[in-house]
């Protein structure tokens, strides 16, 4: 969530007075906020920020580009996602702020436009992750009960349901929150339980894990995993937003170091082995044809668990996953309205409820846009491939505040971490990692229309001479 810094480039993070208190951009006056969360909640925070669509979706679209050898991305992804992470704690600690990658990339190359165009696109990446969960919803895991509905549609009312959940409120949203939270991590502990019940048992085919989907070798082969691991990157991305809440965590400097990286650890160390289960149990070719692929591993783990019931439990998954990210996607670009980033009628409020009505009822339609015209793979590649970008500029913005020192300790990476973060990144971002070329052009008509309403509002303002 951005709003300005005194210079007016998009800089801190601001909710306003979307939650009935305080003014709309935040007042100097005003008393900050209450650091009312501990180390143990932060890491939970984090684990459940991480954990959603990614895994329960895209994994069988990850079988598909690599193979059997489905755990190899998920690896590689965990490693792309440690380096970029301790970028990330090195900047929340020197600047324990609630703005995340907006905040560094100002700081560090002080060009407003470029700001902006990162906020945006980590607002894009949001509504393209939740049009994903949309799409998640309406395929495999519905169908154990319904095939009444066409997909499309279903998907649709989808966005429109959490759209009126997050106009009554806040709080509602935040509370179902916790409860999908503990039901998604339940999903996955089913999963690994019937993995080890199928390895016990001496079920599985274990030479799947060396398979390759790639024909040959060398350049094919690369460009392969490189594009399996841009897409399985979809399930490492939510560690960034916990950056979000530093100015109400208890000592930042100390807390989110290893609050990130135990949440980054924990999930990679999941996703990892449901991989690995996923690939031992079910052929890679039966994955990628699903939407709901975990189903397929409960319906050939062995075990007597009702396909009916762990389908419910992903509905609800996919469900927490959409809700976190288009409850981000309003959020952010009510403070950009509000600091006159964006027209200042995108920072209106519900006047009863206090909820940024036409942030959301905005970034809503966006997602409708998504489900309508694209599918899982694509919109995960979509969210992976922004916040790739965002991610080296954020690695580079580390190199260069180097120079600019702070009067207190804070964690400090190692300066191959940031480098290495940086160079991935932009691999993975790179037409190398074998992506779909609708995945360039949607990102770009998502930044072009940021791009169109940043104009507009300057033209605004410059006639109003209020620039």
């Amino acid at each position: 969530m951005a709003v300005s810094d005194p210079s007016g480039a998009v800089g801190a993070a601001s909710t306003g007075s979307a939650d009935g208190k305080g003014s709309p951009g935040g007042n100097a006056e005003e008393p900050g906020l209450k650091r009312a969360i501990g180390p143990k909640l932060l890491i939970l925070f984090v684990i459940g920020d991480i954990l959603g669509t990614g895994i329960y979706a895209t994994t069988g679209k990850v079988a598909g580009k690599v193979g059997g050898a489905l755990w190899l991305p998920f690896v590689i992804g965990f490693v792309v996602a440690i380096l970029t992470a301790a970028s990330y704690v090195e900047l929340v600690g020197k600047y324990p702020k609630a703005a995340g990658a907006a905040l560094y990339t100002q700081k560090a190359f002080k060009v407003p436009f470029l700001t902006f165009i990162i906020a945006f696109m980590v607002m894009c990446s949001g509504l393209s992750s939740a049009s994903a969960a949309a799409r998640a919803f309406s395929g495999d895991y519905l169908a154990e009960f319904t095939h009444a509905v066409p997909p499309t549609l279903v998907a649709i009312l989808f966005v429109l349901a959490l759209a009126a959940l997050n106009l009554r409120g806040v709080s509602e949203s935040v509370k179902t929150n916790v409860v999908l939270t503990v039901v998604e991590l339940t999903g996955l502990a089913i999963i690994l339980a019937i993995g080890g019940y199928a390895v016990l048992s001496g079920d599985g085919e274990a030479s799947r894990l060396t398979e390759f989907e790639a024909s040959g070798t060398g350049f094919a082969l690369i460009t392969g995993v490189l594009g399996a691991t841009a897409l399985s990157f979809f399930a490492f991305v939510g560690f960034e937003d916990s950056v979000n809440m530093a100015e109400e965590t208890q000592d930042p400097g100390r807390t989110f170091p290893r609050a990130i990286f135990i949440g980054v650890a924990v999930t990679g160390t999941i996703y990892v082995l449901v991989a690995l289960v996923s690939s031992l149990l079910v052929d890679y070719r039966t994955l990628e044809g699903s939407s709901g692929p975990l189903l397929e591993v409960v319906k050939a783990g062995g075990l007597d668990f009702p396909p009916k019931l762990f389908a419910l439990i992903a509905l609800f998954a996919v469900t927490n996953s959409a809700l976190i990210n288009i409850m981000m996607a309003s959020r952010l670009c009510y403070g950009m309205a509000n600091e006159r980033i964006l027209p200042r009628a995108m920072g209106r409020v519900l006047p009863k409820r206090r909820t940024p009505v036409v942030g959301i009822v905005f970034v809503s339609l966006l997602a409708v846009g998504l489900v309508s015209t694209g599918e899982i793979e694509g919109l995960g590649d979509t969210t992976s491939f922004l916040l790739l970008c965002v991610f080296a500029v954020v690695n580079i913005a580390v190199l260069v505040l180097r120079r600019d020192p702070v009067g207190h300790d804070h964690f400090r990476a190692p300066t191959v971490l940031p480098v290495l973060g940086a160079i991935t990144a932009l691999v993975l971002a790179s037409p190398f990692a074998d992506r779909a070329a609708e995945v360039y052009v949607r990102a770009g008509v998502l930044v072009a229309i940021g791009i169109g309403l940043w104009a507009v509002n300057k033209a605004v303002l410059k006639v109003r001479g209020e620039e």
